[in-house]
């Protein structure tokens, strides 16, 4: 347990209580939304983790939609990301970096995916143009929301993490400690 936050909530499951859209986390923590999707609109490649058929860690890179309240990832069909979320729909996303010397902060985000295979709906989150062939479409449940930042100073790191249960909390040194 990190920042006496549980960061490994335990096997996989699919619209568990604890779990939300992005407008359900929009709704509850709106000014962490606000700088989360700034985050996620800084870069348009982000970082996937999916988890291997034997447990390690698999990254990749992916692109975001927001759309219909939802935050959505594609894939090409048959894709080594696609198969690892079908088979464990646990991810982490991140939201990418900037060069150190203008580094302004990270958003990171986590739960599982849920595959929507409607032709109609996949064409109409993906923009409506016509496909060059099938796609993977996921929608992403949300079980943690975070940003990392540095404080006014930029000495110390600021985070600030949503999970469904605990809301927002904000972890930060004391004043005066580094």
């Amino acid at each position: 347990m990190a920042f006496g936050l549980p960061l490994d909530a335990g096997p996989p499951e699919r619209h568990h209580l604890g779990m939300s859209s992005w407008s359900a986390f929009e709704a509850a923590a709106p000014a962490l939304a606000r700088e989360v999707r700034r985050r996620l609109d800084a870069h348009a490649h982000k970082t996937l983790a999916t988890l291997r058929r034997d447990g390690s860690p698999r990254i990749s890179g992916t692109e975001t939609v927001l759309a219909e309240g939802e935050l959505w990832i594609g894939s090409m069909w048959r894709a080594r990301k696609a198969r690892d979320l079908q088979r464990d729909p646990r991810f982490a996303l991140h939201s990418g970096s900037d060069d150190p010397s203008d580094w302004s902060g990270d958003a990171k985000l986590a739960g599982v995916v849920e595959e929507v295979t409607d032709p109609e709906r996949v064409r109409a989150v993906n923009g409506g143009g016509a496909s060059a062939g099938p796609s993977h479409l996921f929608r992403l449940d949300l079980r943690e929301v975070s940003t990392v930042s540095l404080d006014g100073g930029r000495q110390a790191l600021v985070i600030e993490v949503w999970t469904p249960a605990g809301g927002v909390r904000t972890l930060a040194p004391a004043q005066g400690q580094e």
